[in-house]
Formats: C-alpha cells, structure tokens, sequence
C-alpha cells in the first residue's frame, strides 16, 4: 500500500510500486535477504547483513515506472533490502528471489531514511524459536530484533 503513495512521502518519488510475483502465485517461504548500505533508521548497523526472513505475499515484485528510476534508487542508496542466493549474490532467480524483482529488491527507503517499505516480514522471525534454524550463539533474540530497538530508539 505504502508504495502506492510514494506521491506523498517525500523522496520516494523513484520508488516502485508493488505487482504480482512473477510465479503468478502466492509465496510463502523462507528466504535470504541483504541489508546494503542505506539511511533507513530500521537498519542502522546492519548493512552487509545475510538474513533469513518469511516471505509471504502473493504481490511483491517491484515494478518501476522507468529503468531511470531503478537506477536512481540504486545510486541514492534507497535500496533497504535485496533478495540473494545462498552464495550471497543478488539475483533475480526464482525460488531465492520469490517475487522476481530486479536486482532482487524488496525493500525501499527514503533518502533520509524515515520512512522504509519492505515486502518480507522481519516481524514473523525476529524471535530465534521462530526460525526452523539458528546458531545456538542467537539466545532468545533474532538478529531482525535489532530492527526494532533501533526504531524505538529513533524515537527517543
């Protein structure tokens, strides 16, 4: 939803919107993703991260308007999240990237990184019991629990 009003947040101008996977079915799995270099408040201090994450959704490949928006994403440094296979690359193959979006996006944030969308759901695995693996070394937390102390701490 919030990728369609990318017309009232400021700096999602470039964003894309959201339309069906290309396996033209709902998907519902665990999958890696990517945290690159980015300003969104959610994921500071974890860029470079390799996470697993539950994808659930049936409409999650991003479509943009024109490859001059993709590409200008990418430079700004919006791009919050991306799909990689299980050598870490980013790609656009299915089953590793489940919606089929370029350059395995999946999640966008703003310049400023206040406001961030992704597709994958952190909030289903950011406890470790909620993974059908972990190290032992993760303790009661995920990693994706960081996501959130860091937004609380962003709002003081």
């Amino acid at each position: 939803m919030m990728s369609n009003l990318h017309g009232i947040i400021p700096g999602a101008r470039h964003w894309p919107h959201f339309v069906r996977n290309r396996s033209e079915q709902f998907e519902a799995r665990v999958a890696m993703v990517q945290i690159p270099e980015n300003p969104s408040i959610f994921f500071s201090g974890m860029q470079g991260s390799w996470l697993p994450i539950a994808v659930a959704h049936g409409e999650g490949r991003a479509e943009f308007r024109s490859d001059e928006d993709m590409q200008q994403v990418i430079l700004n440094k919006q791009v919050a999240l991306c799909f990689v296979d299980n050598r870490g690359n980013l790609t656009d193959l299915y089953p590793s990237n489940p919606n089929g979006s370029p350059h395995g996006i999946t999640g966008l944030t703003t310049p400023d990184g206040r406001f961030t969308i992704l597709m994958p759901h952190p909030e289903r695995v950011f406890r470790a019991v909620a993974n059908s693996w972990r190290p032992d070394d993760w303790g009661e937390d995920g990693p994706w629990m960081r996501m959130f102390r860091n937004a609380r701490v962003s709002v003081g």
